[in-house]
């Protein structure tokens, strides 16, 4: 069974997929590439989210920070909540983009809404500092809370 955004595979395409998962996993980068970069061009959000890593990264590839930010980018826009999670992380950091506080808050907020650990961490974080949304430790509070931290905040 696929995912309603997912059309459906062959047979071939299906452990092509796989393959390129499997060589990410197993660092061989170019391989990887190779095999996921028609899938990613097909717009594949999982696909995207992995190229994305590799272009941020020089994996297998050039670095290369725009097509870093365009795969990341897409994925993300698809409901991707990893790749949310990175597109926010890529401008908290500043890291391919230009740094935005702002923008790396409604990023985290998406996967944050798809329960994603990391992303309401994160996001606690930014309310309990102050960083790109109003200082606002309750919130933190909230956020640690449905992250799974009970003592924080």
């Amino acid at each position: 069974m696929t995912d309603s955004n997912q059309k459906t595979r062959s047979d071939n395409e299906e452990m092509d997929f796989s393959s390129g998962l499997a060589a990410f996993e197993a660092k061989h980068f170019s391989r990887a590439m190779q095999l996921l970069s028609p899938f990613a061009n097909d717009g594949d959000a999982h696909a995207q989210h992995m190229l994305a890593i590799m272009f941020q990264n020089g994996l297998g590839t050039v670095e290369n920070p725009e097509q870093a930010v365009e795969m990341m980018t897409s994925s993300a826009e698809q409901g991707y909540p990893i790749a949310q999670h990175g597109l926010g992380f890529m401008y908290m950091q500043g890291e391919c983009v230009e740094k935005d506080s702002v923008k790396a808050v409604e990023w985290f907020e998406k996967a944050a809404e798809q329960g994603l650990q990391g992303s309401l961490t994160t996001l606690a974080m930014m309310y309990e500092q102050g960083e790109g949304v109003e200082k606002n430790p309750e919130k933190a509070k909230e956020l640690y809370k449905a992250a799974g931290f009970d003592d924080l905040g």
